[in-house]
């Protein structure tokens, strides 16, 4: 259990994909890219000077190291394109590249440490900061550690070769090869390792403060919008509600006061009497839901769990020790991240829909709710059912205050779920075709500020 705490301590959250983008193309597009076009250039120049023909570079040097020229030119020619057309790519394929142009680079600095004094190559330098880039451009968790790693690996790979394989040639192939292996891995070596693996603990390290504290940020300031959105929501119904709700009491006392007086006289004024408390009433349950739903701004901001949200909102619509025929498909596609706004407003939005779907489907019939996280970061939650459908004249009008097709339906129920919806700048739209059902489906985007483009 300790060990589990200890993990979930040291994990980093991963940065959101428009972050994570920038940093590569601050890293790899506007950095390494530059810096390696001219490195290559300087490269391609040094193939025809008098450099690769000195009396002390054999052919078996310069064959070697033209290969890897070759190699690494080549692999960075592709990874280059890649980085480049970086904004037209899925961000899988964007960090593949990035994860491969670093193991290319760590394999290439390897070749070039190893003909260039091996353990003793002024090259090793250029381990640390191989392992400061991924640390900027990998995204935190088991892959930079794996990769970095993998870098201090390449390093301990020079060593072995120096000594095990290098130490067993002759004299005349190590003239031709132009090195002198350590006869060891001494001090110097283990010393330069324990920096490599410092390094690489420090660069995660310093990124787990960096993105917590990001993170923290950010919850705050949505905290912060979403509180002060639905308190400016919240005090304008309440303000419609009190002022509407006032004269209608003063009329239905007034009502009862003269119905009261007027019990023996004739009947047709008792009866108007009656119409206008029936109508009074009925304006009275419309106000009460509407300051029901004021109250409901006056809640908390909360960090929620999608899939326990709406678990308990089925548990509520369909409890489990009420038989019923209708059957509750649930698709959920992990890892949902959590929502940032009030209970009740999620609350109300799923069981609302879920009620109108089994009323839609009648005694006997399938409903099928949704939820997975689209790359934008928003969420998708869908409800479905294979009722009878929605009329296309009626679709369009769903969502309209006091428009029902219930007998005893007041109007509001949609057009409430679709303000609260609205409240965290997302969306909600319906689909439907008569004999196969509808399918009420609702986005919410990851932060709160205004985004009209928002696909459905």
């Amino acid at each position: 259990m300790k060990i589990r705490q200890l993990l979930a301590l040291m994990e980093i959250p991963a940065p959101d994909p428009e972050r994570l983008l920038r940093r590569i193309q601050t890293m790899e597009r506007n950095i390494m890219l530059p810096v390696k076009t001219v490195f290559i250039g300087i490269i391609l120049y040094s193939f025809g000077t008098p450099w690769f023909s000195e009396p002390y570079a054999t052919d078996l040097t310069t064959q070697t190291v033209q290969l890897i020229f070759w190699f690494y030119i080549s692999a960075n020619v592709l990874l280059g394109v890649l980085i480049l057309a970086m904004n037209r790519l899925p961000l899988a394929v964007v960090q593949w590249a990035v994860v491969t142009s670093s193991l290319v680079d760590g394999t290439f600095i390897t070749g070039l440490a190893l003909l260039s004094g091996g353990l003793d190559s002024t090259l090793f330098w250029l381990f640390v900061a191989l392992i400061i880039r991924n640390a900027v451009s990998i995204p935190p968790g088991f892959s930079q550690l794996f990769l970095n790693f993998s870098i201090s690996l390449c390093y301990v790979l020079i060593g072995v070769l120096e000594v095990a394989v290098l130490g067993n040639l002759s004299e005349s192939e190590l003239q031709s090869l132009d090195v002198v292996p350590h006869d060891a891995l001494g001090q110097p070596f283990y010393l330069r390792l324990m920096v490599l693996l410092l390094m690489t603990g420090g660069c995660y390290g310093a990124q787990l403060l960096l993105e917590r504290q990001e993170v923290a940020l950010e919850e705050a300031r949505e905290f912060g919008m979403r509180e002060s959105q639905l308190r400016s929501a919240g005090r304008l119904a309440a303000e419609v509600a009190h002022r509407i709700k006032n004269p209608l009491a003063i009329i239905n006392n007034a009502a009862f006061s003269l119905q009261r007086s007027l019990r023996e006289n004739k009947n047709s004024a008792a009866q108007q009497i009656a119409i206008i408390q029936e109508e009074v009433e009925r304006a009275d349950r419309v106000i009460t839901q509407i300051m029901g739903y004021a109250q409901l701004s006056e809640g908390r901001v909360e960090k929620l769990n999608v899939v326990e949200e709406l678990d308990r909102a089925i548990t509520q619509v369909f409890p489990p020790g009420i038989p019923t025929q209708i059957k509750v498909h649930r698709e959920y596609a992990p890892p949902l991240p959590p929502l940032l706004m009030q209970r009740n407003h999620l609350s109300e939005l799923v069981i609302n829909l879920l009620q109108n779907a089994r009323e839609a489907v009648g005694e006997k019939g399938n409903i099928f709710i949704t939820a997975t996280h689209r790359r934008d970061q928003s969420i998708d939650i869908s409800v479905r059912d294979d009722g009878p459908g929605i009329p296309p004249d009626k679709i369009e009008r769903v969502f309209e205050a006091y428009y029902t097709t219930k007998e005893k339906g007041t109007g509001l129920g949609l057009a409430i779920a679709k303000h609260n919806v609205e409240l965290y700048s997302g969306k909600i739209r319906v689909d439907s075709e008569i004999g196969i059902g509808a399918r009420f489906a609702v986005i919410f985007p990851s932060k709160s500020i205004l985004n009209e483009s928002l696909p459905i």
